[in-house]
């Protein structure tokens, strides 16, 4: 199939593609994205994940495209498609882990049949060898619901043979726990009366499979036996002798559970109860989820099995660019980047494939430039926009008011730091452990080192990660980068604020060991390898503590305002003045032009619009103050258990009920309540669970968790509900409109700003959205489909802003200038223009120029003053008087053209606010 067009891409738009929504469903969608003006499809990650999966990144076979999605065939198809439209594919693509567990992997069913023989030994982030003498050369698995000796005796341990296959496993649930085997020589060894050629048969082959553990080959050794085994099989007689004998290795006997457990005993791993992940685990996963393994893609062999397809569909013309996910769980992230640019580039000589990884920065940090990508997917673009939007008068009447309740700490640091002392010491606790083992060996390999203890090691390494102001360091084989010293440094003051001084010479020995010297000032050998790979170890540990503790925790326990808490934000930072956002953009554009700008994504806590919603708190802050102790009055009468939900569950509860409660919904709209209150509570619960305070994934508090879910029934459902659910929903109606603007507001920056506007599916109408999975519920796009007309009426969007067509006429419009000046948007120049007059404070207003072309961008920010209750999403004209923006070049005899005015406007030296936004309430002027 020919490529894509070598054009840059100009607009992204994200779908989630699964079994609910295939390949095939996006194919007849591909006109309206292109007629919305989309150059690029982004697809979520496309490979074979587990059966039934919502998003993809639990990859079982990274060999073939999803057959859930359709295949090959169906990506093709789409492909196919997008071409005829002049329209490209970018790819979600997962380096860092795969789902492991159950039975669908085959690369990990390998290894744990044959351990550190399989070829796939090297593939998983392991460590063979432990101080745990009952792990030495064996792989924990934390699997079983209970543990192992319970589940041996209560028979949830079965061992059975795979007759299809000629294997043997032990079975339990949907989990599958390979025999190696060199032990099928015993498993075969039939009792009881049987013809003899079967048992003769039998015999051989049990024999043969006994002689399998002396042979140096054993897996190859292994494959025309199991092949042997399996036409036996086919015999009734030899199937059934074999299963009759496999009832002697019935735990529920005790003769029964000594067989199987000295055969389980024998495997290459150990089974263990899942909770036992958080202290024994002895292999790296995805943050804490023991389903995903971590892969050692830094290894050529690995990099080269887990991308084959993925350079397969680049060089067939399928892909058009790639997004890498976590990047920062890479053992070498740059080095990593480097290496795939060189291949893609290969591979389609004479175009450039774009590539951009998912990154989180923190403050003050910036994507590295020597890492060969186009920029990160947008997280902190969707930072900037919240900043932008949020009045600082309300920071301090907001903080108290949380603090009051709620009883937990105002400053979020502080919140955060809490968290990550929780999970270092509990669900990451082997994790850390790893790091401090690590270090531990480095200090025993100097001789001026080498009486610190573990235990000093311990306390000095969790007080810096707990103090690490970024996901992550990039130390490589010269050390740390000036850019990292900044960062190690403020958690090593960090640090020595909360240890006695008697460890600090223990952080004086960290700040050499990570990163003060490289691992090249040693000479090669074991010493250098030590060193490398506690380096490696503590980057990979920095990284999902942070992820944890801050996205997975500690935004579910603050809520001074639940605008400011989503990923990749500066959560402690409450707002920013207007020339923080100008300097980004201006940032941005002379170091990643084509950096991907995200107002939402697959990750987001809560939608694009329920967060500008939001934001108009921070205007109101007085009234919304009333407006909770008000509500939380009315509360008492609905409570089963005084104590639940707890002050600040309550609070974060009425944050989520204002940014979520959709437009249309009404206090009295039985069957809307119900749709409601459900996806409400799926939030609710994972919010209580994600919190760890009152409930948790690992320990759920039932009682608690039964208690609020009443609270949430009896007030939106219940009779006594009502005066409460009015209350909440009269208040919705007053932030409403002016949330609806901010909405438009950053629609528009977000396609005219330097950098590629990525849409997120369906959200080209109000995203009111929760966490996940309600941010992918199914997208009704035949409505959207209808829905857009080039040639609405502004007039008629204004009267009906509440269905969302206004947005997606906004989002249409722009990116139909972007197309018709596609340079002008990509590589223009960035001015922001001074605005004057009476509200100067309340209009943001830019420049873009390339050529001789120009484009002045104008929103609104912080207006809820200038809106009546249960306006429009717009100031009426008369309101902005004298307010008006200063433009820095002379246009005798030229027009400025809006997006939907059918006349232009003449300016001089200034544009006047009530002229430039009268018919539309943000606006967007080219210079014709």
């Amino acid at each position: 199939m020919n490529p894509a067009t070598t054009r840059p891409v100009r607009a992204t738009l994200r779908l989630q593609f699964h079994r609910g929504f295939s390949l095939d469903d996006a194919v007849p969608l591909v006109p309206y994205f292109a007629r919305l003006g989309i150059s690029h499809l982004y697809a979520s990650p496309l490979l074979c994940a587990r059966a039934g999966s919502l998003h993809g990144y639990d990859v079982v076979d990274p060999t073939r495209v999803n057959p859930e999605l359709g295949g090959e065939a169906a990506l093709e198809r789409l492909v196919r498609s997008l071409r005829q439209h002049d329209m490209g594919l970018l790819l979600d693509i997962v380096s860092n882990h795969m789902a492991v567990g159950g039975a669908d992997n085959p690369w990990w069913q390998d290894l744990l049949r044959w351990g550190r023989l399989s070829p796939y030994g090297e593939f998983f982030d392991i460590q063979w060898h432990s101080p745990d003498p009952l792990l030495e050369g064996q792989l924990l698995l934390p699997f079983l619901g209970s543990d192992y000796g319970a589940a041996l005796q209560e028979g949830a341990l079965r061992l059975c043979f795979d007759a299809a296959r000629g294997e043997f496993h032990v079975e339990h649930y949907q989990h599958h726990f390979p025999i190696c085997p060199s032990d099928y020589g015993e498993l075969l060894r039939v009792q009881g009366e049987l013809d003899a050629e079967p048992a003769e048969r039998l015999k051989s082959l049990a024999d043969a499979f006994s002689t399998l553990r002396y042979q140096p080959d054993a897996h190859t050794q292994a494959e025309p036996l199991q092949q042997q085994l399996q036409d036996a099989a086919r015999d009734p007689r030899i199937r059934a002798a074999i299963e009759q004998h496999l009832a002697l290795y019935d735990a529920r006997q005790p003769q029964g559970f000594a067989r199987l457990h000295a055969l389980l005993e024998q495997q290459s791993y150990r089974l263990a109860s899942w909770r036992t992940a958080a202290d024994d685990i002895n292999w790296r996963r995805f943050f804490d989820v023991n389903e995903l393994g971590g892969l050692r893609v830094e290894r050529p062999a690995v990099f080269e099995a887990t991308h084959g397809k993925i350079f397969q569909l680049i060089a067939a013309g399928l892909v058009d660019g790639l997004r890498i996910d976590h990047i920062d769980g890479l053992a070498d992230p740059r080095g990593y980047c480097r290496k795939l640019r060189r291949r893609v580039d290969a591979l389609r000589p004479g175009q450039h494939l774009p590539i951009y990884v998912e990154k989180i920065l923190g403050a003050g940090e910036s994507l590295r430039r020597d890492w060969g990508v186009d920029g990160s997917t947008g997280y902190e673009f969707m930072n900037q926009l919240s900043l932008l939007q949020h009045d600082p008068q309300g920071a301090a009447p907001l903080a108290e008011l949380w603090s009051r309740h709620s009883e937990r700490p105002a400053a979020f640091l502080e919140e955060a730091r809490l968290a990550r002392q929780q999970l270092l010491n509990g669900s990451l606790a082997s994790d850390f452990e790893s790091v401090a083992q690590a270090l531990l060996q480095v200090a025993r390999n100097d001789v001026m080192s080498r009486d610190l203890t573990l235990g000093a090691i311990r306390r000095a390494l969790q007080e810096l990660i707990v103090h690490f102001p970024v996901y992550r360091t990039y130390i490589g084989a010269c050390g740390r980068s000036a850019a990292d010293e900044v960062f190690f440094q403020q958690a090593l003051q960090g640090a020595r604020d909360t240890l006695g001084e008697a460890d600090w010479p223990v952080l004086a020995c960290l700040q050499q060991w990570l990163g003060g010297r490289g691992w090249r000032q040693l000479p090669p050998g074991r010493q250098r390898k030590v060193l490398k790979h506690a380096c490696v170890r503590f980057q990979q540990l920095t990284s999902p503590t942070a992820a944890k503790a801050v996205e997975d925790t500690a935004l579910y326990r603050s809520a001074v305002l639940l605008s400011r808490n989503d990923v990749g934000f500066s959560t402690e930072q409450f707002c920013a003045p207007a020339e923080d956002f100008h300097a980004a953009c201006r940032e941005r554009l002379a170091t990643f032009p084509d950096n991907l700008l995200a107002s939402a994504t697959h990750d987001h806590k809560r939608g694009e619009d329920a967060r500008a919603r939001l934001a108009v708190l921070s205007e109101l802050s007085p009234w919304y103050v009333e407006q909770v102790e008000h509500w939380r009055s009315l509360a008492q009468a609905l409570r089963s258990d005084p104590q639940a939900p707890g002050t600040g569950d309550e609070l974060i509860l009425y944050q989520a009920l204002l940014g979520s409660w959709p437009l249309e919904l009404h206090s009295d709209d039985r069957q809307g309540l119900r749709d409601y209150a459900r996806r409400l509570w799926q939030w609710q619960e994972k919010a209580l669970r994600e919190a760890k305070l009152h409930s948790s994934w690992a320990a759920t508090n039932e009682a608690y968790e039964t208690a609020v879910h009443d609270f949430i029934e009896r007030l939106l459902l219940s009779p006594e509900g009502q005066p409460l659910r009015s209350a909440i929903g009269a208040a919705v109606q007053v932030i409403a409109p002016v949330g609806a603007l901010n909405g438009l507001a950053q629609s528009l920056l977000r396609m005219t700003v330097p950098g590629v506007p990525d849409l997120y599916q369906g959200n080209e109408f109000w995203d009111f959205s929760l966490v996940d999975p309600d941010n992918r519920r199914p997208v009704d796009f035949a409505a959207r489909q209808q829905a857009l007309d080039p040639c609405g009426e502004t007039m008629e969007l204004l009267a009906h802003w509440r269905d969302g067509r206004i947005k997606q006429a906004l989002i249409a419009a722009t990116l139909t200038r972007r197309g018709e000046y596609p340079q002008l948007f990509r590589r223009g120049t960035y001015q922001a223009l001074e605005v004057q007059g009476r509200h100067a404070g309340k209009v943001l207003a830019f420049m873009r120029e390339h050529q001789g072309q120009r484009a002045v961008v104008i929103v609104p920010r912080l207006v809820a003053g200038l809106l009546e209750s249960g306006a429009r999403p717009r100031v009426d004209a008369p309101d902005w008087g004298d307010t008006r923006v200063h433009l820095p070049f002379a246009a005798p005899g030229q027009n400025l053209k809006g997006l939907f005015s059918t006349g232009a406007v003449t300016p001089h030296k200034d544009l006047m606010i009530s002229s430039a936004l009268r018919d539309f309430p943000v606006n967007l002027f080219i210079q014709t």
